[in-house]
């Protein structure tokens, strides 16, 4: 993959992040602040910006979405490594329960 082909993904990806988090907050407020992680000063600027706001800040090179989950215990819930289909519901439901708890602590 080229550089300018990663810049091409990085802008896409933005731009859907950016208008998905949008719909999301408009349509219920309290499942996009959990599910994308947002402070409530982040989710007033992001439901605020036009469409030519979006534009320009999803044509920049730097991903604004972050990664949630930053622990060896959360991804392994998540992969569920050696595991069979019946725990596989338990390890995302246990996984799920982590992240709540860290975004009610940024909170």
């Amino acid at each position: 993959m080229t550089n300018e082909q990663i810049l091409n993904e990085i802008r896409e990806t933005n731009l859907s992040y950016l208008m998905l988090a949008q719909n999301l907050i408009r349509t219920d407020r309290e499942q996009a602040l959990f599910r994308l992680g947002l402070s409530e000063e982040a989710a007033d600027r992001l439901a605020s910006l036009t469409p030519a706001q979006v534009l320009k800040i999803a044509s920049g090179n730097t991903l604004v979405c972050r990664m949630r989950v930053d622990d060896d215990l959360v991804w392994n819930l998540l992969t569920n490594h050696g595991k069979g289909a019946a725990n596989d519901a338990v390890s995302r439901l246990h996984a799920s329960i982590l992240m709540a708890g860290r975004h009610q602590e940024a909170a």
